[in-house]
């Protein structure tokens, strides 16, 4: 069955019978009861639990009493600091249904960023996995005196607990109730959540986003990409971040889709073979990780496994483009082999991913086109799109029939863009925030007067798509006065497997750099075959290896302006890590804290070629 005969069979509830986030989820317990709603993994009995729309209903009414008692009043923020999990569901919709407003916090953030998530926001009751997360925040205490009740899934209380906080063990604190539930939630355009972005410089600041800004959102991405209520998605991306949470949380509940919660990243392989999702979101990391595992098995199967592979993505990305309509189909040749190569190459790779994903979304970063179109030929229906927590998040998609890998796809419906100063994106659409929690003066700065949301990307839009160039505060300027965009030059490094991060400099400089970390085990077969040893450190000053590493990096950017070229590397197998502070949750590059951390190893690279 395809798309189009499926559109038969949606069950799509509307923003405007929804009214709030609450009403959403009671529109689908009354449409489907005894529908699975969620799935996840119980340790104790090593087994998968389900849960129906019916069964959440009466989870969620003994929270929405518990959270009652605690004497709140509509607008208290309350937080949510755990793994993705049907106790995040319960929580979060009860409080929803009292008008409290929730801030989620990403359940590996450092002690330092909780601190002043909870500091700004002034929560006053926190929910999250275990006693041993508190360990680590409570050195921060004095830092946010509004927090008064602590619930915790795991563990046990010390005795030398902290004063002036209640902490209660969710188990005990829950009480028995099958009551119906009850929704105090009745304005789309209150206030309901406040998403801390995860931003590459300077404080993380509070989005607000109402109910009606993630309704009209959810609404508008399934008018482009459809989901069904026979549709399983696998939900590993944190719901701390508006991108799972909108598209992974929301848009499935609006179209009556059961979510899985994996276990965790590093069981995920497992999870995607058992669970054998029908709808795979993603960040391009995993995709990039997959496609270097592919590229480092077929060197060691040799020439013809690799020709046989080319071939296999080759004929899929003619078929692929032939079915957009942007070639003539099939020659003979290619029909004659496809059903061959489908069978011993594209569905072995498929298999890895459940065998049965009918769609892979992919997001919150670009994702390099030769690895889009590596999937895409071997016959995942993969779609890039494009968004910001401001948004809601999602401003653009591809669809599955009007497919264009190399841009972000066009608007969703309603969705208004133009191109201001610089060649920066702007967007004007219903998803806009409220604004900025505390920060009037920085609200502000990125909405104007006229209602345009200023987004900091640099943008072309061609034929109604939107191709995205860079960030307007990452353009280096180098000493000769050229401009350049970093990200794009990275994006075209770390398509390679042997480099796993990379980063460019040269603000102010004669001539670019970069600084690269290579892949572990790519790193390893780089070095023996060049006859040195990959556990020493001085192989990566060796002068072979780097002259090595800048011969690959000029091809790597072959195709761009001459002034572009990188001229040093900083070469290392530490990876810059998210605890760390040097990258985001989402592995963006926090471009300032890198530079300061290796402010001396970048000096070297532009010892004796500083101009005065």
């Amino acid at each position: 069955m395809n798309d189009t005969e499926k559109n038969l069979n949606t069950d799509i509830i509307s923003a405007n019978e929804a009214v709030t986030l609450p009403g959403l989820f009671l529109c689908r317990v009354s449409r489907s009861p005894q529908a699975i709603a969620y799935q996840q993994y119980a340790y104790e009995g090593e087994k998968w639990n389900s849960y129906t729309w019916a069964a959440m209903e009466q989870k969620i009414t003994c929270w929405q009493k518990a959270l009652t008692a605690e004497g709140l009043n509509p607008g208290d923020r309350v937080a949510i600091y755990l793994k993705n999990c049907v106790e995040w569901i319960c929580f979060e919709q009860a409080a929803f249904s009292l008008r409290l407003v929730v801030v989620p916090v990403y359940n590996l953030d450092t002690p330092k960023n909780i601190s002043y998530i909870l500091q700004d926001s002034g929560c006053k009751i926190m929910l999250m996995d275990s006693m041993k997360n508190w360990q680590n925040l409570s050195a921060h205490q004095p830092n946010f005196p509004d927090l008064r009740h602590i619930l915790y899934l795991e563990g046990a209380v010390k005795t030398e607990t902290e004063k002036k906080i209640v902490f209660s063990k969710v188990a005990n604190w829950l009480p028995d109730s099958i009551a119906a539930m009850n929704n105090h939630a009745t304005d789309p355009y209150e206030l309901a959540t406040i998403i801390y972005t995860s931003g590459t410089t300077g404080r993380p600041k509070g989005v607000m986003l109402s109910h009606h800004n993630i309704l009209w959102n959810s609404e508008a991405i399934l008018k482009v990409v459809p989901a069904y209520p026979d549709d399983v998605f696998l939900s590993f991306l944190p719901l701390s971040h508006t991108f799972e949470r909108t598209v992974g949380y929301y848009v499935p509940m609006m179209a009556g889709s059961q979510v899985v919660y994996a276990r965790s990243v590093k069981d995920l392989a497992e999870d995607l073979l058992t669970i054998q999702s029908t709808v795979l979101i993603s960040v391009p990391r995993i995709y990039e990780r997959i496609y270097g595992r592919i590229q480092e098995q077929l060197k060691k199967k040799g020439p013809i496994a690799q020709k046989m592979f080319a071939t296999t993505v080759e004929i899929g990305w003619r078929r692929f483009e032939a079915s957009q309509g942007r070639r003539r189909a099939d020659g003979v040749i290619d029909a004659i082999l496809w059903p061959l190569l489908k069978r011993m190459v594209a569905q072995k790779v498929l298999r890895r991913l459940g065998g049965k994903v009918r769609l892979a979304v992919t997001g919150g970063a670009p994702l390099h086109e030769r690895i889009g179109r590596l999937f895409i030929g071997l016959g995942l229906p993969l779609l890039q799109g494009y968004g910001l927590t401001e948004c809601s998040p999602v401003v653009s998609a591809n669809s599955i029939e009007n497919n264009l890998p190399a841009s972000v796809g066009p608007p969703l419906p309603d969705v208004e863009v133009r191109i201001g100063s610089d060649s920066e994106l702007l967007v004007r659409c219903l998803g806009i925030m409220k604004g900025y929690w505390n920060q009037p003066a920085s609200t502000a700065e990125v909405i104007d007067e006229n209602g345009w949301l200023h987004t900091g990307d640099v943008v072309e839009i061609k034929d109604g798509r939107i191709y995205i160039s860079g960030r307007l505060k990452e353009i280096l300027v180098t000493s000769t006065g050229e401009k350049i965009p970093p990200a794009s030059l990275e994006m075209a490094l770390t398509e390679d497997p042997l480099f796993y991060q990379a980063m460019v400099v040269g603000e102010g400089k004669p001539y670019l750099a970069a600084l690269i970390v290579f892949d572990r085990m790519a790193w390893q077969g780089f070095a023996r075959g060049l006859s040195l040893d990959p556990g020493d450190p001085s192989s990566l000053v060796s002068p072979v290896i780097v002259s090595k590493v800048l011969q690959k990096i000029e091809g790597l950017i072959s195709a761009f302006p001459s002034y572009a070229r990188i001229r040093a590397v900083h070469l290392s197998t530490d990876s810059w890590t998210f605890e760390e502070g040097l990258v985001t949750s989402l592995m963006k590059l926090k471009r300032h804290e890198i530079e300061k951390r290796f402010a001396e190893e970048i000096e070297v690279l532009y010892a004796g070629h500083d101009l005065p």
